[in-house]
């Protein structure tokens, strides 16, 4: 959704002290950050802003550098108030206030985007990670379904969402708590299940250590994990799984 904002825009990154001008290898150097400009070249992919930690006007100025120079931005753990800022200069801006998720331009266009990625959240509580997720893996050029609150303390749930699971090519499975989900959906499956352990749970879950822990010990296989309340991290590696297999079965045709 467009966030609508009557903030005020700051001045361009020209006008900012300690602005210096593109150097030989692409990087933008704007003096307290250099934006990597030419990192799709070598990744297919562009930089990605994590604004956590960043004042305003810095995250601003990073990201309205990028754009100067046509690089799509996607910014995670954004705040609404970076987000009114970037909505006053961009019109395109696109905000998401539960995943705290900001993109500016289009990636990839939504009628371009390819394959099935599956995003299983356990509860309702894990939707700010999930989503980040799903959001991560649609911008970058996947389609993405969100399937929510199909935890394994109502499993009935997810087993009645199984046939929707099963046509993905990569799934993200977001749990807190003790993290059951990845290993039971693993063992549901034949590909490839993305653990995303979330930081929600009472005391002894120690902020998502719980989940963690439990999703690296899974004897189900087939299972890889992120760091915990990492959407960004789970949504684009499964959109590289995706697109990968979309890339293979696009050469088989070709070949044949």
């Amino acid at each position: 959704m467009k966030r609508e904002s009557p903030g005020e825009p700051t001045g361009a990154p020209e006008d900012r002290a300690g602005f210096h001008p593109s150097s030989a290898s692409g990087d933008i150097d704007l003096g307290f950050a250099v934006i990597d400009a030419r990192r799709e070249e070598r990744t297919g992919y562009p930089e990605v802003v994590y604004c956590s930690g960043k004042s305003i006007d810095q995250a601003e100025a990073i990201i309205v550098s990028m754009r100067e120079r046509d690089i799509p931005v996607l910014g995670t753990r954004a705040e609404p108030a970076l987000a009114d800022r970037i909505v006053s200069r961009f019109p395109d801006t696109e905000y998401d206030a539960l995943a705290r998720f900001l993109t500016v331009g289009s990636f990839r266009a939504p009628a371009d985007r390819q394959g099935l990625v599956v995003v299983a959240a356990a509860g309702t509580s894990d939707l700010p990670a999930a989503r980040e997720a799903a959001l991560t893996a649609a911008f970058f050029g996947s389609v993405v379904k969100l399937i929510t609150d199909v935890g394994v303390a109502g499993i009935h749930r997810l087993f009645s969402r199984l046939p929707e699971i099963r046509q993905a090519r990569v799934i993200i499975a977001a749990a807190g708590m003790e993290g059951a989900l990845a290993g039971v959906i693993a063992g549901l499956v034949s590909v490839p299940v993305i653990a995303l352990p979330t930081s929600v749970g009472y005391g002894a879950s120690f902020g998502g250590l719980s989940a963690l822990l439990g999703m690296l010990t899974s004897c189900a296989p087939g299972i890889s994990v992120v760091n915990i309340d990492n959407g960004f991290g789970a949504g684009y590696q499964a959109n590289l799984i995706n697109q990968l297999v979309s890339s293979r079965r696009c050469h088989a045709k070709g070949s044949s």
